[in-house]
């Protein structure tokens, strides 16, 4: 059912206007909400049949995740980071029928991505531990390291055949919209604040998670 998509959409303005305002009521609300009308509306849609069973995982562990890091990001940075590995392995699952799939264009995107990832979380990791963050190094890299795999896995959609343009184009924007999230909140908490980083950060997120659910129903359906 749309509704469900409409209201994902309203709650994900509502955290934005609630980080905006630094109002954590409002955010204790309008956050875990996204995440449960998509939850709703991939149910709905689809019975959480076939792959859908993998994105309706995934997002109760992003759900999970988001509780987590709301109530405390200092404190539960590791649980929320593991409930968002869980969830990034969840979406890998979904997605497990494009990892194998081999061909020119999939392997240079695989290229390039890896050569970006590995920049990105050498540059990262080492701001950590010129910060003396030295016990969060390795839980982020192996952390980055799943997202990156499921990045990979959303974009090579791209080149199956078996997937529609419209359905692999929303996932693969999706994916890089939830990646580029967290590159955003790692590069804000670790290495040099970004202006307007928080809302940049929730923005990325929630829109990442509703292309890749809109990419799945369409999928599925």
């Amino acid at each position: 059912m749309i509704i469900w998509l409409i209201l994902a959409f309203v709650f994900a303005a509502l955290e934005a206007l609630a980080v905006g305002r630094d109002s954590s009521r409002l955010e204790y609300l309008a956050k875990p909400a996204v995440m449960l009308c998509l939850f709703a509306w991939i149910y709905t849609a689809t019975g959480l049949r076939g792959m859908a069973l993998w994105f309706g995982v995934g997002l109760l562990f992003s759900l999970a995740g988001d509780v987590l890091l709301m109530i405390s990001l200092d404190r539960l940075f590791i649980p929320g980071l593991i409930s968002f590995l869980l969830a990034h392995l969840a979406y890998i699952a979904g997605f497990k029928d494009q990892i194998p799939v081999a061909s020119g264009g999939s392997l240079f995107l695989l290229a390039i991505l890896a050569v970006s990832a590995v920049r990105l979380i050498r540059r990262i990791a080492g701001a950590m531990r010129a910060r003396g963050q030295t016990r969060l190094v390795v839980p982020v890299i192996v952390y980055s390291a799943v997202i990156s795999i499921m990045l990979f896995a959303a974009m090579s959609t791209i080149f199956d055949p078996a997937w529609s343009t419209g359905a692999s184009l929303l996932v693969s924007l999706g994916a890089f919209l939830f990646y580029l999230s967290d590159v955003v909140l790692a590069w804000n908490s670790f290495v040099s604040p970004i202006a307007h980083g928080r809302l940049l950060n929730i923005l990325t997120y929630h829109l990442g998670q509703i292309g890749l659910i809109a990419g799945v129903i369409s999928q599925s359906g």
